[in-house]
């Protein structure tokens, strides 16, 4: 029962949304009777929310997941660097991690005018779409780098990098320069910069700055998130803090 309720659970990532019992039952793979018992139980547990005869993501695994010990610390020793960088750009920013293929965003920063992202506090996208994952990914080990350019390469929009060798080469440009670039990757006409940041020599996370694609002047945003990055590393590394699994998912 525990498996099928994740499974359930787990029909809302990573773009979240709600769903009807019937669209859950076939996401799921489980018969309809089922998925209708068991989504009462998370309804009860507060893990979904109904509202008429949708389903959506409770917010008690919202609770529940800002309690998680690294990703915790990690936001919370991140959150001056991130304040500081949105100061000094007063554009969107983001901190995110890997998980196995996929970036999770821990925090999220911006303005009043709010950029149209796919990005959200706990949610995940493509490693290879996003300045944030493709930052982690040029720092994780060759391994998962070869596995990420056997598999076909997810596309977000038409600017999404699916060539294999074309994300070779740039993954490649990444661990020379310490900067990652996402052009209308993973939303039209907003482009993104990011940094890795560490702890013990290990890339546990990255930052990133999103903006308008006429705004965006990379020579004028990376010393700003360069700074950001490198100035949590500092903390990070005196601290002994962690992003979690980075390094080994």
């Amino acid at each position: 029962m525990l498996e099928k309720a994740a499974l359930i659970v787990e029909c809302f990532s990573p773009s979240g949304g709600s769903f009807r019992l019937s669209e859950l039952s076939e996401r799921a793979g489980l018969p309809k009777p089922t998925v209708h018992r068991l989504a009462a139980d998370l309804v009860r547990l507060g893990w979904l929310e109904r509202s008429g005869t949708r389903y959506r993501l409770g917010a008690k695994l919202f609770e529940l997941g800002s309690l998680v010990p690294h990703r915790l610390d990690l936001r919370e020793t991140a959150l001056p660097f991130l304040q500081d960088l949105f100061e000094a750009t007063r554009e969107t920013v983001h901190l995110g991690i890997r998980e196995g293929m996929e970036v999770v965003y821990l925090e999220r920063i911006h303005g009043h005018e709010a950029l149209r992202l796919p990005s959200r506090i706990g949610g995940s996208l493509p490693l290879s779409c996003t300045a944030v994952g493709k930052a982690l990914l040029a720092l994780s080990d060759a391994e998962l780098v070869e596995e990420v350019l056997s598999e076909a390469l997810p596309s977000l929009t038409p600017y999404s990098i699916t060539d294999p060798a074309r994300l070779r080469t740039a993954l490649e440009k990444i661990q020379v320069s310490g900067l990652a670039y996402e052009e209308q990757e993973a939303a039209m006409g907003v482009s993104c910069i990011a940094a890795p940041v560490f702890s013990g020599g290990t890339a546990v996370a990255a930052l990133s700055v999103a903006v308008p694609r006429e705004r965006f002047s990379p020579a004028q945003l990376a010393p700003a998130v360069r700074t950001a990055a490198l100035g949590l590393s500092r903390v990070l590394r005196g601290n002994g803090a962690t992003g979690g699994r980075t390094a080994g998912s």
